[in-house]
């Protein structure tokens, strides 16, 4: 299915997406809440207004990449005319989890539970972003030998391009929040996060820990992060109970059990309402790494 400015790649085992690229302007592809079983990369060139991801709204102003994991929820909301690249590539076709450390975007551009899921696009960058996607197109017009190692090279180098980008705004960021005097706290709250999400599910527990209301840290964690206390422990909750559905074997039961809760139906229910699908089909859909599971 190869059109002026949209190629597929269709994984011939499964009959899902493997890697898409295509060009949109005009119309709006995303005036709706996205939930999709690939991983979605928005260059949006020309254009403004909001989108809205997770739990979270965000003001945006071309040019700038959004990037969204499997059955992450989002929608632009335009105020006008838009215009952009998309990238959408399935974790069997390129698993970010796998390769974590190869294109360091784990983590930056995807799975942070702190930062907006967008980085502003400098010139320099996007000459660079062009020049990538002409190859992508190129590969993807006339395929040959080897088309899935080359389309994962240029990939590779998108990813790590952005990373490297949206890294250093957000070195820049945090060393004028430092300036404004942010609030150590809100450091110490997500090491707390990381040390005891499995364990600790409340806003309560954190605050306990911190020493300090729920109340005074959720109105940090609105003012710094854009969400609830309880929305960021879910949404790490979430993450890893992604990443365990698709880089293991283990059971429903037994992942629910290792992130704190006995009752596995709880836990379903838990996981569909953040992503509106169930661990079990997540599992189906996005993949499951059978060739490394263990």
């Amino acid at each position: 299915m190869i059109q002026e400015n949209n190629f597929t790649l269709i994984n011939p085992q499964t009959g899902n997406l493997a890697f898409r690229l295509f060009y949109f302007e005009k119309n709006n592809p995303f005036n709706h809440i996205q939930r999709m079983n690939y991983y979605s990369m928005i260059w949006l060139k020309t254009g403004n207004g909001t989108a809205k991801a997770d739990f979270s709204e965000y003001n945006f102003k071309g040019n700038v990449l959004f990037s969204f994991s499997p059955y992450q929820p989002f929608m632009l909301n335009p105020d006008g005319e838009i215009s952009g690249w998309v990238i959408n590539f399935h974790p069997d076709f390129f698993c970010i989890h796998k390769h974590h450390k190869e294109v360091a975007c784990n983590g930056v551009l995807f799975n942070n539970i702190y930062n907006p899921p967008l980085v502003h696009i400098d010139e320099k960058t996007s000459v660079h972003f062009e020049t990538v996607i002409e190859q992508l197109k190129t590969e993807m017009q006339n395929p040959a030998l080897a088309q899935y190692e080359l389309l994962v090279s240029y990939l590779k180098i998108f990813l790590i391009t952005a990373s490297r980008l949206k890294t250093e705004q957000h070195t820049k960021a945090s060393e004028v929040a430092l300036e404004k005097d942010k609030p150590f706290i809100l450091q110490n709250l997500k090491n707390a996060i990381e040390l005891h999400y499995k364990t600790k599910h409340t806003a309560r527990d954190y605050a306990d820990i911190l020493a300090i209301t729920p109340k005074a840290l959720t109105r940090l964690t609105r003012t710094h992060f854009n969400k609830t206390l309880t929305d960021l422990i879910a949404e790490r909750i979430i993450i890893e109970a992604k990443r365990e559905l698709y880089l293991t074997n283990k059971t429903v039961k037994e992942i629910a059990y290792e992130l704190g809760y006995n009752d596995e139906y709880y836990f379903s229910r838990f996981f569909k309402k953040n992503t509106d699908v169930a661990p079990q089909l997540y599992r189906e859909t996005v993949g499951f790494d059978k060739g490394n599971a263990g």
